[in-house]
């Protein structure tokens, strides 16, 4: 769940974005796993979801690399994060993503999607 105060809005990269409300020092937890809300989902219901659900699923949510044999769905706009190839996000630590450098009020927070998918880098996005 994110950790800083942010919202969504029309993004330069890619459709939808998450954008700081205030400014974010480097460094600074902005997002941590929480369980309670946030799911690893197995990898064979994942499997077997069929129709929009599935089509939500394949956007919006990234193989567990610390929990194999499940995809990590965030449950807040965490999801709405674009890639980028200079991101101001650190999500090297799949359950706690950290601030890379200094982030403006009303930047659009970034990640770099290499880090959910390895050596398959986008071929596993579709359409991002």
């Amino acid at each position: 769940m994110f950790l800083v105060n942010v919202y969504l809005d029309r993004s330069p990269l890619e459709g939808i974005g998450v954008f700081a409300k205030h400014a974010i020092a480097k460094g600074t937890l902005v997002w941590q796993f929480d369980g309670r809300f946030d799911r690893l989902i197995p990898n064979e219901v994942w499997e077997s979801t069929t129709g929009p659900v599935k089509d939500y699923l394949d956007r919006y949510s990234y193989p567990s690399r610390q929990n194999p044999g499940h995809i990590v769905f965030e449950a807040d706009d965490a999801r709405y994060m674009n890639h980028a190839d200079s991101p101001n996000c650190d999500i090297a630590d799949e359950k706690a993503v950290y601030a890379l450098r200094d982030i403006a009020a009303r930047e659009e927070l970034t990640c770099d999607y290499n880090h959910f998918f390895g050596d398959a880098g986008f071929e596993m996005l579709g359409e991002r």
